[in-house]
């Protein structure tokens, strides 16, 4: 018998390489007959981080009642940077192997390249960054996460959302990240509505055989070579909030830092990632969890109460998706993988938005900072408008 898991952690050490006892139930969970990709999408579906769902039927608002998240599931949690969020549940449930959704890949449309516009131009996320530093040069922060969201029209045909599925496999083909994948429920499901696809390299929480881990990413540029003691600096930073996040609910002294400062490449660009990973006290919940890690610290800053009065008065557009957090919750297994919301979609009445940003410390130079969010953005923008980079690659 599956056993019913009503708090995090109280299924432990199992093989991770072995799903459970859990998932052939989760797969004998399927409709009947055959049922189109067509009519999958239209009915909502998700796949992240291993593990793809179909069929939405039912959706909690974590507001309301985060500790949904420690029984039934398993959840597809999207969360937005200024919290609450909603958490699916769907019928049928399965792993799947790679990061990208499965199945035959549809096209996508996505506006034309010359469509975007952003939120902070040029000269005001310049200006941004120069209070930043006036604001550390006065003692009341040491690091903010400045952030501005590109955005263009993309009207939905008829009652026919875009086909977020189709961009994930898009984004999967010309961007592959660990934590790439999507969650889409269309209005017209029944159930409260959700469109993200994300490309995410960075991970916010892990939670496996009791251990809780997260692994900010803190330093960026175009190649090994351009990494500086700045962007060193500002790792170490938040991988130690990130370090005091994780103490609130972990066991006493089991908080480490695993790794510090690797470099990973990803297509177009290399970063600085941290790991940090205690076990998780016994009893606690994912609203104690979230209550203690969120915002991320990555793109938040330190003090992350200063940072976050700092976003709020710099910022003119909520970043929804973007920067908060996007995976799922597995109460039955024990196991759940949220990645931050970086190189992340959204769509809503009609407008597809992206969010692109850099961490602002004494060090800074306000053009170099504008040029990181530009490299952060540019590959993935260019892969979600239209087809233009098809053309261009086979050319």
């Amino acid at each position: 018998m599956c056993p019913q898991v009503t708090r995090l952690g109280a299924l432990q050490a199992r093989n991770p390489a072995d799903p459970g006892p859990c998932l052939p139930l989760l797969r004998r969970r399927r409709y009947r007959g055959a049922v189109t990709e067509d009519q999958h999408d239209a009915r909502g579906s998700a796949a992240f981080a291993g593990l793809r769902g179909r069929d939405v039927v039912e959706s909690v608002d974590l507001a309301d009642a985060p500790h949904a998240l420690d029984a039934g599931g398993p959840w597809f949690v999207v969360v937005p940077f200024e919290g609450g969020g909603r958490a699916w549940r769907f019928r049928d449930v399965a792993t799947t192997p790679a990061p990208a959704p499965d199945g035959p890949r549809a096209a996508w449309s996505g506006p034309r390249p010359d469509a975007w516009r952003t939120s902070l131009d040029e000269r005001a996320y310049r200006d941004a960054v120069a209070e930043v530093r006036a604001q550390i040069r006065d003692g009341e922060v040491y690091q903010v996460n400045v952030c501005r969201v590109l955005e263009a029209p993309l009207p939905a045909e008829g009652a026919r959302e875009p086909d977020a599925r189709a961009l994930a496999g898009v984004l999967a083909a010309g961007n592959p990240a660990p934590y790439g994948g999507y969650v889409h429920v269309p209005a017209s499901a029944g159930h409260a509505p959700v469109w993200v696809v994300s490309a995410s390299p960075e991970l916010f929480l892990s939670l496996r055989d009791g251990m809780l881990t997260s692994g900010p990413i803190k330093g960026t540029a175009a190649t090994p070579g351009g990494l500086t003691a700045k962007d060193r600096a500002e790792n170490v930073m938040i991988t130690d909030l990130v370090r005091n996040d994780l103490q609130r609910v972990c066991e006493p002294g089991t908080v480490e830092v695993v790794d510090l400062l690797a470099q990973e490449e990803h297509p177009g660009l290399v970063h600085l990632v941290s790991r940090v990973a205690g076990r998780l006290r016994r009893g606690a919940g994912w609203a104690e969890v979230l209550a203690a890690t969120f915002p991320p610290a990555s793109v938040s800053g330190a003090p992350k109460s200063s940072a976050l009065r700092a976003i709020r008065r710099l910022e003119p557009t909520p970043r929804g998706p973007y920067c908060g957090a996007v995976g799922w919750v597995d109460p039955a297994r024990g196991r759940a993988e949220l990645a931050v919301g970086i190189r992340t979609f959204w769509w809503s009445d009609g407008v597809l938005r992206f969010g692109t940003g850099a961490g602002i410390t004494w060090g800074s130079d306000p053009a170099r900072e504008w040029d990181e969010t530009e490299l952060k953005a540019r590959r993935l923008v260019g892969l979600a408008s239209s087809d233009v980079w098809r053309s261009k690659e086979d050319g």
